[in-house]
């Protein structure tokens, strides 16, 4: 509005400063006519209004529309850079949160693997504690399997050979109990000696 003021003043003070220039040499394009400078006036003013009236309300709504359009079109921009921003940093939070359940995973899964080792190499080992115990022991059955038959052995050998030197047979029974009791006391003697059991 200031500028259509400035502009209006312009107009009004054109013609009087031509006027006061007086004739000078200029032409007839530099005469003042004092009505045609009214009538030049009074249009102005009349646009001036009727632009006023009818063409400013709109023209200054139109940009104020405008502008809160562009405002708003720069707030929407906003909030979208924001809500990718969030965006950005909730990936990057669940990427990260990814990355440390994958690692609680692979130290779950090498100790459940170092537990079941382990637990094989328990097993084994009782195993093969078991295994040789029950070696042991069925060695010791056949030893003393053994050493009952070497014992029965021996005493039908002592007893030939006792009948050989004697040349005349005892009561069989009798040589029997007789060689079993110094069989027995050869055992009892051997028991009673450190070492000899090996």
């Amino acid at each position: 509005m200031k500028h259509l003021t400035t502009a209006g003043l312009l107009l009004l003070a054109t013609p009087a400063a031509l006027a006061a220039q007086g004739d000078g040499g200029g032409g007839a394009l530099f005469d003042v006519n004092l009505g045609l400078s009214l009538w030049t006036v009074v249009v102005f003013l009349l646009l001036l209004f009727v632009l006023g009236k009818f063409a400013w309300g709109p023209i200054l709504s139109a940009a104020e529309a405008r502008e809160r359009t562009i405002q708003g079109a720069l707030d929407e921009a906003r909030r979208q850079h924001e809500e990718a921003r969030q965006l950005l940093e909730e990936h990057r939070a669940q990427l990260a949160d990814a990355r440390r359940q994958s690692q609680e995973i692979v130290a779950e899964g090498k100790a459940a693997g170092e537990r079941v080792r382990k637990d094989i190499e328990e097993k084994a080992r009782s195993e093969g504690q078991q295994i040789v115990e029950r070696a042991r022991q069925e060695i010791e059955r056949e030893k003393d399997a053994a050493i009952d038959a070497i014992r029965k052995e021996s005493v039908d050998i002592a007893m030939a050979a006792a009948a050989k030197l004697i040349h005349e047979r005892l009561d069989s029974q009798k040589d029997r109990e007789l060689v079993t009791q110094y069989v027995d006391r050869l055992v009892e003697r051997r028991d009673s000696v450190p070492g000899a059991e090996a």
